[in-house]
């Protein structure tokens, strides 16, 4: 055999398997030396853990700590207790009303009762008080004497027996007399209190006496509660629903029920349940959601009282698992509550904003940085109102900048000329103009922006956006972008400038966010011509106020919102400043929005300027706006010169018959009686004077008026503050 024979490896080795049948050992393949070894394979490890999780110890299910909570549902929680104290306080207080009026009709009833009870006892008592039992012999012997009239012996047995039953009916109506008469004549001289108690003595047993199968003593008495909630109602009511199998002829007790984790228990001014939907049905918590209407019918109430959300495996949830809450009443109606924002003196945006108040009555805040937000919903039904409070809040902080505008040209945003570094009122033409050029200058600076962001270092700026520290050191406040009535615009641009001022929303409102910027846009039902979807789909917040149908409001909160239980169509007339709130993709919440009316607003919008003005961050239009320094000034300003240089805002000129429509846009109670006499008038005593009756705009002239010529009916200081 030769040498490299001899170094070639052997190929592998012949065992007996019977050998090495104990389980000791496996066989492995060495890489480095292809022959089969015997490696022996170590023990399983003694099983760990204490006696009683030990699956060989056949007392572990007996010994086992039960999952079921010590308390009961209503005592877990200190709010729970509280709740449930002053819904029996409730309860106890009402009966007690309920019953107290109707104390006199209970006192005839228990006289009638003890009249009947007196009646029975008196024909219970008869017999003994007419010794009857005397008289059964009495009888007999006389029977008997009349058969046999001449035995001696009967007779004189009849007459004994006769003589015993007088002597015991004597003796026995006297006591029962003596025994009464005594008892009226204690009675009659014992003092009244005394009386009252014998007399209650007396009459209880006696009505109790009288009473019979079907009486009842006391009125059946309603609860004060408009639900009443129990395991079986919920029970009934998703199985009603669908969502539980159906009897089929089965046994109550083999149905399949929810399983309930918490409650029913009383939550406030409702009920509230935790519950499981069971295994093997196939129904989710996503299907109980979408049987709301269903649910509320079999429970007897109004779909607005019940409120229902999946409870996430953030907080120990499940697929199947829903939180239930249904209201005595409509929880959303009665006297608005007012912004914590009127009372405040600044306020950071960088917090969450105080927003409203669900149906429990807690606070919702809604945090506005880095994000986008769209409001929507029918016309008079607070839409304006509720978006008008996250903008309120960047009022009161100084290194917030607004950028506003109001397709409608109302007076609802007019007092945010005291603070907006710029404001567009209106859809007309110039209008138009303006919010093409303001979207441009926003872009133009969120681009500054992010080149300036990226050239900062990593210990400055670590995520690439903006911050406090940031903001201040480079100056760079807050960008607040507002827009009111977007279909407003939409509809009046043509379809080149449609397409491009969309283009310009949707950059902003998805990059603008990292640079500091903040979207607030708002419209009627947004539609595919109102809102295009590229723009809405976007949008990370969304709110809507009550809306015609599900679709309707699908279109503010998503698609699909509506099935999940997020639907604003449920919200009725009454329900003004109420709506859905989306914040996530499965986060929503009703909300009572706080109240900010006008004159609130505009003292908001006054604070905010004060505050711009010491931080030297009054800039834009506010700073060159003259009504907005005469208010600043304490300066009067006819109202008349104010509003005409309002509606002129974008124009240095205008026609008299646009400028009285835009006027009565402005306030139809005002000016809808205005013609062109009656303007001139009002305009000249207030001290305008027109260089010119005429003026040419896009080369047409008509009657009309200089904005230089109104501007200068103000006082000159007020000028001079404004640059002008």
């Amino acid at each position: 055999m030769s040498e490299a024979a001899e170094e070639t490896p052997v190929a592998g080795t012949v065992h007996r398997l019977d050998d090495h049948r104990t389980g000791q050992s496996t066989w492995v393949v060495d890489v480095d030396k292809p022959i089969l070894v015997a490696v022996p394979i170590e023990p399983d490890p003694p099983i760990q853990g204490e006696a009683v999780d030990r699956i060989d110890n056949p007392l572990a299910d007996w010994l086992a700590t039960p999952d079921a909570p010590v308390l009961p549902a209503w005592a877990r929680s200190r709010a729970s207790v509280i709740a449930n104290v002053h819904a029996f306080g409730r309860l106890t207080w009402w009966h007690t009303r309920y019953h107290g009026f109707r104390t006199p009709k209970y006192l005839i009833k228990t006289l009638l009762l003890a009249t009947r009870g007196f009646y029975r006892a008196a024909a219970g008592l008869w017999p003994t008080l007419s010794a009857q039992d005397h008289t059964a012999t009495v009888k007999a012997l006389r029977a008997q004497v009349k058969v046999k009239p001449e035995d001696v012996d009967l007779a004189a047995r009849l007459q004994v027996a006769h003589y015993a039953r007088t002597q015991t009916r004597r003796w026995r109506f006297g006591a029962a007399a003596a025994a009464v008469t005594a008892a009226t004549i204690g009675i009659a001289l014992a003092p009244p209190i005394l009386q009252v108690g014998v007399a209650a003595a007396v009459v209880t047993p006696l009505a109790y006496l009288g009473r019979g199968k079907e009486t009842r003593l006391l009125d059946q008495a309603a609860p004060p509660l408009r639900v009443d909630m129990s395991a079986q109602q919920l029970n009934e009511a998703l199985r009603a629903a669908g969502l539980l199998k159906s009897g089929g002829g089965k046994d109550e007790k083999d149905l399949p029920k929810v399983s309930c984790t918490m409650g029913p228990v009383r939550d406030g001014r409702g009920w509230a349940v935790i519950f499981d939907m069971p295994r093997g049905g196939g129904k989710t918590a996503s299907d109980v959601l979408a049987k709301r209407e269903v649910i509320a019918q079999e429970l007897g109430v109004d779909e607005i009282q019940v409120i229902m959300s999946r409870v996430r495996a953030a907080k120990g949830g499940n697929a199947g698992r829903v939180t239930m809450w249904v209201a005595d009443d409509d929880p959303y109606l009665g006297t608005p509550n007012p912004s914590p924002l009127v009372k405040a003196e600044t306020f950071s945006i960088w917090e969450p904003v105080p927003f409203g108040q669900d149906a429990r009555g807690n606070r919702v805040t809604v945090p506005v940085l880095w994000q986008s937000m769209f409001f929507g919903g029918l016309p008079r039904r607070g839409k304006t109102f509720s978006q008008r409070l996250l903008t309120a809040a960047g009022l009161l902080d100084a290194y917030v900048r607004h950028y506003i505008a109001d397709g409608k040209g109302g007076a609802d945003w007019m007092p945010a000329k005291a603070v907006a570094h710029r404001l567009i009122m209106g859809a007309e033409d110039d209008a138009i103009e303006a919010l093409k050029a303001m979207l441009k200058e926003l872009l133009a600076e969120m681009e500054r922006r992010f080149a300036l962001l990226r050239d900062l270092p990593a210990s400055v700026c670590p995520e690439g956006k903006l911050t406090p520290e940031i903001m201040v050191k480079y100056n760079l406040p807050v960008i607040f972008v507002t827009i009111d009535e977007l279909q407003e615009y939409f509809t009046a641009m043509a379809r080149e400038d449609r397409d491009q001022v969309i283009d310009d929303l949707c950059r902003v409102a998805r990059r603008g966010p990292a640079a500091g910027f903040i979207s607030n846009f708002a419209s009627q039902r947004p539609d595919a011509e109102s809102v295009p979807p590229k723009l809405r789909e976007i949008i990370t917040i969304r709110y809507s106020t009550q809306v015609v149908d599900r679709t309707s409001s699908d279109m503010v909160l998503g698609k699909g919102k509506a099935a999940q239980g997020a639907d604003a169509s449920v919200l009725s007339e009454d329900h003004k400043g109420v709506g859905v709130l989306v914040t996530g993709p499965a986060s929503f919440v009703t909300v009572r929005a706080d109240y900010l009316d006008g004159p609130g607003f505009a003292a908001l919008c006054r604070k905010g300027r004060i505050l711009r003005e010491a931080a030297g961050q009054l800039t834009g239009d506010a700073a060159g706006d003259v009504t907005a320094a005469a208010d600043a000034a304490g300066v009067s300003v006819p109202a008349i010169v104010s509003d005409v240089l309002e509606v002129m805002r974008h124009s240095p000129r205008m026609f008299t018959t646009d400028l009285l429509a835009a006027l009565v846009n402005l306030d139809e109670d005002v000016y809808g009686d205005f013609n062109a006499e009656r303007l001139a008038s009002e305009l000249e005593s207030a001290g305008v004077k027109r260089t010119s009756k005429q003026v040419k705009i896009n080369g047409a002239n008509g009657a009309g008026y200089q904005r230089r010529d109104i501007e200068a009916a103000v006082p000159a200081e007020i000028l001079l503050s404004t640059g002008r």
